[in-house]
């Protein structure tokens, strides 16, 4: 084992949105770069901004934002063959991003070069080049992505170490051998990393760079093929969340993450790589923001990955659970389980409430709170993705919270009619302090016109509710074969400027179950704004010299 760190680079936001049904709105995105520099990636590949309209914005958000662990990473292609890098609309694009990282791919596989690019294998080489040390000129760390790698080699090994060194030599430092098709058995995949590092090492006055590893999953092998890579000795490790990416996926980093930590000896950087408790929150919560079912069957962090039916695997497990158990589920935050009946759970529930900051010993109990989430999430709740809603059931079950309001009862009518446009109106009542306030509001839908409403009658008390918006709405159907009878459940995210939160609401009536939602935004909003102010005149209170820490106010 070497000495030197393994590094995972997280390429979700880029190479995972590339998957079929993944779509991730701006505020998705920067929601998901921060979860994942807040576990403790120290790469997040954030986008390609020479592509699309909503990568650009996300660097130019990205720059706003304070990164405390991760280095984020611009990803794009090498120069056209018919641009100097200088001039090449691509290559200014990510460095206008201001990323410390810029990530480069560049063709290894002559049938690209000439059939797909339609250039010299001369040109290609001269691109590469040109493109790496066009990035290194302008004071970023450049990663070289050699696109077809393996493809490349078994058709022109020469060639393809040629695009190695045409980058190390132009100043790349991370030379990331591409799986791109996805097809290379784990041997021949090792066979071929041996060889290019035997021969691209022992370059006579070569600078040393060092090896990564990026790989699909056509062949049901990227995780396979990428721990077998680092085995070999590769040190930085790209793949994304879940396994998300084109046709059958990339590398799933949750599955490399938890097997490097558990089952090697390799240090991962920085160190430990995250709680790896969170593990399994960070996987769902990622799924329930790209609004795709999390997979039961996933390794680690799957609902089933530790659950046994009854017989000879359950009546084992009930009495030791490691004896058809290769790792301790709570390790990576999930939870061993019999079908017929629920084992754990405790565990997960006191886990997701310590990354809350909340901490339920002498608050509640464990236990009990495990009960009430098992019971609303069998009623199609679901609290991965809804940090806000799992933060209010903790402070609605604790001693002496009380909720800022209440609605009585609600209305929603859409209309239409021939020749006018669709008319939403609601009516809310609502019970705050003791009053009861009647408005209406139209809006362009019903649950428009019932957001605007609540908010009429909050406004009087709750003045700050102004500042916070709605900024994704996302409804998924729980049991499709139901049809229009179907259960729902609603996820809301909502910010201030301050922060951003999501809320989650569940019922088969589809307004009822984003009233849920929308209550649980402003109630949340109210609760933290208000602690907020509290906290704000205490400070005020005492540093103007009222009165002194631990003393009474006199008159």
């Amino acid at each position: 084992m070497s000495d030197q760190p393994v590094i995972l680079y997280d390429t979700t936001l880029r190479d995972g949105t590339q998957g079929e049904n993944i779509t991730l709105s701006l505020a998705d995105k920067i929601r998901v770069a921060r979860m994942l520099d807040e576990y403790g990636f120290p790469f997040i590949e954030g986008g390609w901004p020479g592509s699309n309209p909503k990568d650009i914005e996300f660097f130019a958000a990205a720059k706003t934002i304070r990164w405390e662990q991760a280095k984020l990473a611009a990803f794009g292609s090498t120069r056209h063959k018919d641009q100097k890098a200088a001039t090449d609309p691509n290559l200014r694009e990510l460095v206008a991003a201001e990323t410390p990282v810029i990530t480069i791919f560049g063709k290894s596989w002559l049938l690209h070069v000439t059939e797909v690019l339609g250039a010299t294998p001369a040109q290609n080489l001269d691109m590469i080049a040109e493109s790496v040390g066009w990035i290194v000129d302008h004071g970023r760390e450049a990663v070289y992505d050699a696109e077809h790698f393996f493809d490349g080699y078994r058709a022109d090994r020469d060639y393809a170490l040629a695009t190695l060194r045409a980058a190390r030599d132009a100043g790349a430092r991370t030379l990331v051998l591409c799986d791109t098709n996805g097809g290379t058995l784990t041997g021949q995949l090792v066979n071929i990393l041996r060889d290019v590092r035997t021969s691209v090492e022992g370059d006579p006055g070569a600078p040393g760079v060092t090896w990564g590893i990026h790989t699909h999953n056509d062949a049901e092998l990227a995780v396979a093929n990428s721990i077998a890579a680092v085995q070999a000795g590769v040190r930085h490790v790209q793949a994304t969340i879940n396994g998300y990416g084109e046709r059958c996926g990339n590398a799933n980093m949750v599955s490399i993450l938890a097997n490097l930590a558990l089952k090697t000896d390799n240090v991962l950087a920085p160190a430990g790589g995250g709680d790896l408790a969170a593990l399994t929150a960070l996987s769902r919560s990622v799924a329930e923001i790209a609004n795709i079912n999390p997979d039961d069957y996933q390794p680690y962090v799957g609902r089933s990955a530790f659950a046994h039916k009854g017989g000879v695997h359950g009546a084992a497990v009930a009495k030791v659970e490691r004896s058809y158990q290769h790792v301790d589920p709570v390790a990576v935050g999930n939870a061993g389980r019999l079908v017929v009946s629920e084992l754990g759970g405790k565990a997960n529930t006191s886990i997701r409430a310590r990354q809350l900051g909340l901490e339920l010993d002498g608050v509640l109990d464990a236990k009990e709170l495990s009960k009430l989430i098992k019971r609303l999430e069998n009623e199609g709740q679901a609290f991965e993705g809804a940090e806000a809603s799992f933060e209010l059931l903790i402070r609605r079950n604790s001693p002496g919270y009380v909720a800022p309001f209440r609605i009585l009862d609600y209305t929603c009518l859409v209309e239409q009619r021939s020749g006018r446009e669709l008319l939403a109106e609601a009516t809310v009542k609502v019970q705050v302090d003791g009053e009861v306030l009647h408005t209406a509001a139209d809006g362009n839908g019903p649950v428009n016109a019932l957001d605007g409403a609540l908010r009429k009658a909050l406004r009087a008390f709750y003045p700050w509710l102004d500042n916070v918006h709605l900024v994704d709405y996302k409804v998924r159907i729980l049991d499709g074969v139901t049809a229009t009878a179907a259960r729902t459940r609603v996820i809301i995210d909502s910010q201030d400027g301050n922060r951003t939160w999501s809320t989650m609401g569940s019922d088969t009536n589809i307004i009822a179950a984003s009233a849920q939602a929308l209550a649980d935004s402003l109630e949340y909003a109210i609760w933290k704004s208000g602690t907020e102010l509290r906290r704000r005149d205490e400070r005020h209170f005492t540093t103007n010299g009222h009165v002194a820490e631990g003393q009474e106010p006199t008159a």
